[in-house]
């Protein structure tokens, strides 16, 4: 006869960055620190098994409860230069110093967009909404502006869509298309609806094509628009509701 599993059991790191008070890493520092409480006895163990609904948690003497943030959603034109982290172990600059005097507390990044790289970039202290949007399954498209070192051919940009086998692994594009093309080099639309590291670039060079810009110019239904490079503004309820609604 098969025994009905207990209540699930949730490390005390991972419930404090699931409320989006701060990032798992940041949550591990404060409970080794001794600033959280777990039914009024201080943990130091991050991976401490806690149970929603049963345990009463704190952190500096305040119930998560009572500090967990309003819901942030915002949209930044990450310039290029910048690393997609919180912290950098290189000491180069990172996405947050867009919001340097904001004073907006825990946000976190949606994806990723690498330091080469440019264009529309999403953050929230909401992990659930952010799952969402990351999943492969469910996740909405992201649209890219390529610009590569070369001009393109049709056979080639169907290609692209049909898949390269690279390092273990198929790479391919929903849809690829040529925008525009001078001399030597073309600006080319590829859509994914995956999110693989470096996915592009890794396409683009298994057909021996350098990337000269590489510009995230949508989300799903969510355009980069005019928003100014380095500047970000909050998602309307709506815009929040069609990227990654329940």
């Amino acid at each position: 006869m098969k025994v009905a599993d207990g209540p699930r059991r949730i490390g005390l790191a991972r419930v404090l960055s699931k409320r989006g008070l701060c990032s798992r890493t940041q949550a591990s520092g404060l409970i080794r620190e001794g600033r959280v409480q777990v039914d009024g006895r201080v943990v130091r163990d991050p991976e401490f098994p806690t149970i929603a609904g049963r345990h009463h948690i704190a952190v500096d003497g305040r119930g998560i409860e009572e500090t967990a943030p309003q819901t942030i959603h915002l949209v930044l034109n990450k310039p290029r230069g910048l690393v997609t982290t919180l912290q950098d172990e290189q000491g180069r600059d990172t996405v947050y110093r867009c919001f340097d005097g904001a004073g907006l507390g825990f946000i976190a990044p949606v994806g990723r967009l690498d330091k080469a790289s440019e264009g529309l970039l999403l953050f929230t202290n909401d992990p659930a909404w952010a799952a969402r949007i990351t999943s492969p399954d469910s996740g909405p498209d992201k649209t890219y502006h390529v610009q590569v070192d070369c001009i393109p051919d049709a056979p080639m940009l169907a290609s692209m869509q049909a898949g390269v086998a690279c390092e273990g692994e198929v790479l391919r594009a929903k849809s690829v298309q040529l925008l525009r093309a001078g001399g030597k080099n073309a600006w080319l639309e590829v859509v994914l609806d995956e999110g693989r590291n470096r996915q592009i670039r890794r396409l683009l060079a298994a057909f021996d094509i350098g990337v000269l810009r590489l510009l995230r110019v949508a989300i799903g239904t969510l355009q980069l628009g005019e928003l100014p490079k380095g500047q970000w503004r909050s998602l309307t309820a709506e815009e929040v509701a069609a990227l990654g609604g329940d």
